[in-house]
């Protein structure tokens, strides 16, 4: 069984950092590179980087900038962001990136997550989904940004994802995206029965306990935040924080030693 895990994540825009409230309303935080020496004093398990401009504007992965961040890492890193093919990959692999996060790429090009899975492995592909509730109250996938219904079940896209070759799926619910109100746990559930592969939740943490709450599902989710880790207090001032050693050390055993739904 795996342990389980607990991931900042960071969006960056033109080489600063950002938190967005359901893809929207950005507030700066800081500097990426002081944000990762934080978090690797904090021993994070493992860190998502995102750079939530590149796809809209075309842009490649900026390699100066991500070389620097890795080399700064002492945790895994996954980044995503301009990934549009096979040569991107190798680039940032090459360049001290573990995972590669592909969204928009993935989904229209699936044959793109097969080419990079037999080059590098499952383990290095990670697909990003957007995740909104429609009208109807279904899940649909969301495009441009979280602003566009698409009318495609993520579900059934991570299914193919799966067969494709990711090593991993990251669902990020933008109806969630910097509320603090926990994670949409009726879709993790769903989500943990139909698939196979490590799972990755972003989108609602607001405290320990909504993390706790996304293992009691299955451990091997892995719990992703934004806010939880850049914002402290009722005034949500800027401080880079992640759970001890003894919280994460309580909180495994806990949903370990509890039996899976």
């Amino acid at each position: 069984m795996l342990r389980p895990r607990i991931i900042p994540t960071l969006l960056m825009a033109n080489g600063e950092l950002f938190k967005t409230r359901k893809f929207s309303n950005r507030r700066y935080l800081g500097d990426p590179l002081n944000t990762v020496r934080i978090f690797n004093d904090l021993e994070a398990d493992e860190i998502v980087i995102l750079d939530i401009d590149a796809t809209r504007r075309g842009t490649r992965p900026d390699l100066a900038l991500i070389s620097r961040l890795a080399a700064q890492c002492r945790m895994p890193v996954c980044y995503g962001g301009g990934i549009t093919e096979l040569d991107d990959a190798r680039k940032l692999i090459e360049n001290g990136v573990e995972k590669v996060a592909i969204g928009a790429a993935a989904l229209s090009d699936h044959l793109l997550v097969s080419r990079i899975s037999e080059r590098f492995g499952a383990q290095s592909v990670c697909v990003i989904i957007d995740v909104g509730v429609a009208r109807d109250g279904g899940y649909e996938i969301l495009a441009e940004q979280g602003t566009r219904f698409t009318g495609r079940n993520p579900l059934t896209m991570a299914r193919v994802m799966e067969k494709r070759g990711a090593g991993e799926i990251l669902f990020n619910f933008v109806h969630r995206d910097g509320l603090c109100e926990g994670y949409d746990l009726a879709f993790a559930t769903q989500a943990s029965d139909v698939l196979h592969c490590p799972l990755t939740m972003l989108g609602g943490a607001g405290s320990i306990s909504d993390i706790e709450n996304l293992f009691r599902i299955s451990s091997t989710i892995g719990a992703a935040a934004g806010s939880l880790f850049v914002y402290k207090g009722a005034l949500s001032a800027v401080l880079i924080n992640y759970p001890t050693q003894d919280i994460r050390d309580a909180l495994a055993h806990r949903v370990m030693a509890e039996p899976e739904n």
